[in-house]
């Protein structure tokens, strides 16, 4: 992960927590660790970041 792809999913990270202010930071971080995880060894890195917000928040709203 680049230093920016890594500050990206940090604020990914954040604006999540903002969302859903009563799960569980840890199940945030579990959460978009498995969405991330799916995109590992893409070539192409730029919408990532987005790619695991949206599947990220999808799944924490089911929860």
């Amino acid at each position: 992960m680049t230093t920016t792809e890594h500050e990206h999913i940090g604020a990914v990270r954040d604006r999540l927590a903002a969302l859903f202010p009563d799960v569980p930071r840890s199940v945030i971080d579990d959460t978009i660790a498995a969405e991330h995880a799916r995109f590992e060894g893409n070539s192409i890195r730029d919408f990532v970041p987005l790619f695991v917000e949206r599947k990220a928040r999808e799944t924490l709203q089911t929860q």
